[in-house]
């Protein structure tokens, strides 16, 4: 896929992603509950390989003038953020990748690939199969309860497969609380950690669908 870069062993068994009951944002304050066995191929509707009313977009993966790329001027750090978590956020991760919307749409299309896609922000709309991992935005330390249940929840979720892409989004480039999640993840170990920078705005922008944290499949979720 052009503008990512994964290497992945093969699997002895086909991880994939799940999706799992979720609290409403206001009461989320644990990690999704993560299946007793390791999670099957993912079976979700792909996103529309076209958004709706929309003309084919060129490739701007690689591209800086890629709004999801838009650099504000604030430096990387591979330390957890601790103050507003809603400002500007640098235009790459230390030790991770930044994901546009074309990438992930392409990932999720391509259905070759497992990984793990978390929602970090704890709204009433997710990305389609996306797993909640709010806890994942506090700050602290790499050191701390947060960062050891988050250890226990990744190992779980990927079976102990540290080369398994975890993607973490929230709300847009304006929103620290997937940056630490994703912080959070590389300090783990993690190997192929993405940040979907743009978040659920720049996902619903391109005109692809989300999906009720209360409905998936006509079943509670």
């Amino acid at each position: 896929m052009k503008g990512l870069n994964i290497m992945i062993k093969p699997l002895g068994v086909f991880l994939g992603l799940v999706a799992l009951m979720a609290a409403p944002a206001a009461a989320q304050d644990s990690f999704g509950d993560a299946p007793k066995q390791q999670p099957q191929q993912q079976t979700q509707p792909a996103p529309q390989t076209q958004p709706k009313n929309a003309q084919p977009a060129p490739n701007n993966d690689a591209n800086s003038a890629d709004p999801e790329r838009r650099d504000y001027g604030v430096a990387p750090t591979n330390q957890l953020h601790s103050g507003a978590m809603h400002a500007a956020t640098p235009a790459s991760i230390p030790g991770g990748q930044l994901i546009t919307t074309k990438g992930l749409a392409e990932l999720m299309q391509g259905g070759q690939t497992p990984f793990l896609l978390l929602d970090i922000l704890g709204g009433e709309e997710v990305i389609p199969g996306a797993v909640s991992a709010v806890p994942a935005s506090q700050p602290g330390s790499f050191n701390d309860q947060t960062q050891a249940e988050f250890a226990g929840f990744l190992q779980q979720m990927t079976g102990g497969n540290k080369e398994t892409p975890v993607i973490v989004y929230c709300l847009s480039d304006h929103c620290w609380m997937s940056y630490n999640a994703a912080l959070r993840a590389i300090n783990i170990g993690y190997t192929n950690v993405l940040w979907y920078r743009g978040g659920i705005e720049a996902w619903k922008a391109a005109g692809y669908q989300t999906q009720s944290v209360y409905m998936q499949g006509g079943q509670p979720y």
